[in-house]
């Protein structure tokens, strides 16, 4: 969506002035890692060590929103949702209590048009806080998400969300959770045996997300099905796959790409996380 400079400049006056943020993608994966001390929690916890400058809030596109429609959560205080179901008792207890950011949540919602509406009606989902209670453990920085729209083709996500730029010169930390390679089907039997290996498809289209990135080939995320088998089998549904298409929307193509945890496993899963920063920072 176009936005004119002057309707641009009247949205983001109504937040206050905060430092550049980066944008990230996290590769989620169970929300058992939630509680887990691994080397993929660990790199989270040393990514938000290695922030200079705390966010002045957060939005979220997590695979774990999916609407008919485009919504922006503007509680004063998200509910932490456990949405998922067998897992353990403990995980069922956590709770991370981050302060909403309505007035956040109305700013996106006018970068991003009028086919965009605030609601009060969700929380934050295990997309959300099970990767930022490691990334930020207080619970201090104010959290809203952004929701995904499950009718859209694949291709309108990357155009849509760089109307989100802007906000990241407001201090706004762009997170989109997901996983590139998400086929829990193919990856069960793995699971259930303990068996970590991953399948050489999940691989190969971990490596061309991996390539896309590195050439700053952002747009080109979005035309995967020219990789063939492997792309088929990696993203069976779009959901945990459009999280990444935010966060490379929002990205400048000088930017520094910092991949924090290259990780495929159980066979189909990508815990790929990286970092989109300017030079510098």
């Amino acid at each position: 969506m176009d936005i004119n400079p002057q309707d641009l400049q009247r949205i983001l006056s109504q937040l206050p002035p905060g430092p550049r943020m980066p944008a990230i993608f996290v590769g989620h994966g169970s929300p058992t890692n939630a509680l887990e001390d691994n080397p993929f929690t660990r790199s989270l916890a040393q990514m938000g060590r290695d922030f200079k400058e705390p966010p002045q809030a957060i939005l979220v596109i997590s695979a774990h929103w999916l609407t008919a429609g485009i919504f922006v959560q503007e509680g004063q205080r998200p509910e932490t949702l456990h949405d998922f179901g067998g897992f353990p008792e403990e995980l069922y207890r956590v709770q991370y209590p981050a302060p909403g950011a309505p007035e956040y949540a109305r700013a996106t919602a006018a970068l991003l048009g009028t086919e965009t509406a605030t609601t009060t009606q969700w929380g934050l989902d295990h997309g959300a806080w099970s990767v930022l209670r490691h990334i930020f453990p207080e619970a201090r920085i104010p959290v809203y998400q952004l929701s995904i729209d499950w009718a859209r083709k694949i291709d309108f996500h990357y155009d849509f969300a760089r109307a989100l730029k802007p906000l990241r010169d407001r201090g706004v930390l762009i997170l989109g959770s997901g996983n590139v390679v998400h086929n829990l089907r193919r990856s069960m039997p793995r699971f259930m045996e303990g068996d970590p290996r991953p399948f050489d498809w999940a691989v190969e289209f971990d490596a061309w997300i991996k390539d896309r990135l590195e050439q700053r080939d952002f747009a080109g995320l979005s035309r995967f099905d020219g990789v063939g088998q492997a792309a088929l089998l990696s993203v069976p549904s779009p959901d945990h796959y459009v999280p990444l298409l935010y966060t490379a929307a929002v990205a400048e193509p000088g930017e520094t790409i910092t991949h924090i945890h290259e990780e495929v496993c159980y066979g189909g899963i990508s815990m790929r996380t990286f970092r989109v920063e300017a030079n510098g920072r």
